[in-house]
């Protein structure tokens, strides 16, 4: 199970939100670029990159960042979320050294463009469903669907999605522990490696997802842990390998 640092810029900072709140952030550096250095110094083997303004905007507005982290950490395999809602965005980032592009609302309002980019970028694209009480929600968040997370679980496997980040906007931002049962519930509804997000706080949230981590759980992003040092980096990934 990989433990993949977020970076997510907002405003060309590196920030963390509570529960997706724009107006909730915190600053935890003003140079993403070094954040994302630091984090492959102490071994990331992925980084999980966000454009909180594209995410609320519907394009990319942080696109310079992003194309400095990975020019400058080629061997740094990254996946990108945020703004992505056409089949150009995933071009020009793929083009710029993304490893893998997440593709949130759209997945949700145009599951065609979802399949589409899977024939177009084979490999190349994760889903990103963000539920509330096992519902999506999109836009940032700011609307919260009628449809189940894990029934779309189901439809975007037939698509040969590479992945899912899965995240429980109730946990997320708020050091409340992950949320196991949901992350297991999505695990089990396809078979979607899925990466857990939102929630992990200390050792006890990474031992708790790598018990259940061969029912499909291959990752999990942590933010908020890692910058206000309640969980290391390096420590929780030599957990995961041991």
């Amino acid at each position: 199970m990989l433990i993949i640092p977020a970076i997510d810029l907002k405003d060309g900072q590196c920030v963390r939100l509570r529960q997706g709140k724009m107006d909730d952030t915190t600053v935890f550096s003003e140079d993403p670029v070094t954040m994302a250095s630091q984090w492959a110094q102490e071994g990331a083997r992925r980084l999980h990159v966000v454009d909180l303004n594209g995410a609320f905007a519907g394009t990319p507005m942080n696109r310079r960042v992003v194309n400095e982290i990975t020019a400058n950490y080629p061997g740094l395999p990254v996946q990108i979320g945020g703004g992505i809602r056409n089949l150009d965005t995933i071009e020009s980032y793929v083009i710029a050294g993304v490893s893998w592009v997440i593709i949130g609302t759209s997945a949700v309002e145009d599951p065609a463009m979802v399949q589409e980019a899977c024939k177009e970028f084979p490999g190349k694209i994760i889903v990103g469903l963000d539920a509330k009480d096992g519902l999506v929600a999109t836009d940032g968040w700011a609307k919260v669907t009628d449809i189940k997370a894990t029934e779309l679980a189901k439809q975007f496997e037939q698509f040969g999605v590479e992945s899912i980040v899965y995240t429980d906007i109730a946990r997320d931002g708020m050091m409340q522990g992950v949320n196991v049962e949901a992350t297991l519930e999505m695990a089990n509804a396809s078979d979607v490696p899925i990466i857990a997000s939102g929630g992990i706080t200390n050792m006890d949230d990474i031992r708790k997802l790598k018990e259940v981590a061969d029912q499909g759980i291959m990752g999990a992003i942590t933010g908020r842990a890692i910058y206000e040092g309640t969980l290391d980096l390096a420590s929780a990934q030599a957990l995961c390998d041991a």
